[in-house]
């Protein structure tokens, strides 16, 4: 099957040119191609025993293609019941096992988990003004040195704790690494408990 509407073709790793599908669903934007292909450029090609979570997870591109790289752990968190399903069933078919998919809502999960993650994706509903929340939530489910990738439609300023590693825009859409270095003047405190 070829990648085309409400298709995805992950583009690196184990799983690479294999298909994702997903449901249309107001908000959801799988992360182009493109954007992709820079993302796993900036954070090196093999992610290998790292443990990563995508926020708003969607059609689970970003998550799934991590996974491919060799990520330990995936956390898929989506709060759609129909995306979720189109998630839980990609997993299956892939024989993600190092995939978990979530029904919850980002910030309520972020607030109960208590893991720490050396990748995050966040990908939020334009429209919502959750970006704000997500990073004072954040901070405390962050190995030290985490990576974030963020997508929105234009920049935001690095929140405390972050700085800006590298930006880019693909059309309608902007895109950030930020690395969590919070944990680096706090002695004692370590990002994998």
């Amino acid at each position: 099957m070829a990648a085309g509407r409400n298709h995805v073709r992950i583009i690196g790793g184990e799983w690479r040119s294999r298909i994702i599908s997903f449901p249309s669903r107001p908000d959801l934007r799988p992360t182009p191609d493109r954007v992709r292909e820079t993302v796993f450029n900036w954070l090196g090609q093999d992610l290998t025993g790292k443990s990563c979570l995508d926020l708003f997870a969607g059609s689970g591109a970003l998550g799934f293609e991590a996974a491919s790289r060799g990520a330990a752990r995936v956390v898929l968190i989506e709060r759609d019941a129909v995306a979720l399903k189109a998630l839980t069933d990609n997993a299956r078919a892939l024989g993600a096992v190092g995939v978990e998919v979530k029904h919850a809502d980002a910030l309520e999960f972020l607030r109960d988990d208590k893991a720490h993650y050396d990748v995050v994706f966040i990908d939020p509903p334009f429209r919502a003004e959750y970006l704000p929340r997500v990073f004072a939530a954040l901070s405390q489910r962050l190995a030290t040195g985490a990576m974030v990738h963020v997508e929105a439609p234009h920049m935001h300023a690095a929140a405390p704790g972050f700085e800006v590693r590298r930006s880019s825009r693909a059309g309608a859409v902007t895109h950030q690494l930020l690395k969590w270095t919070g944990h680096d003047d706090q002695s004692g405190i370590s990002g994998n408990v």
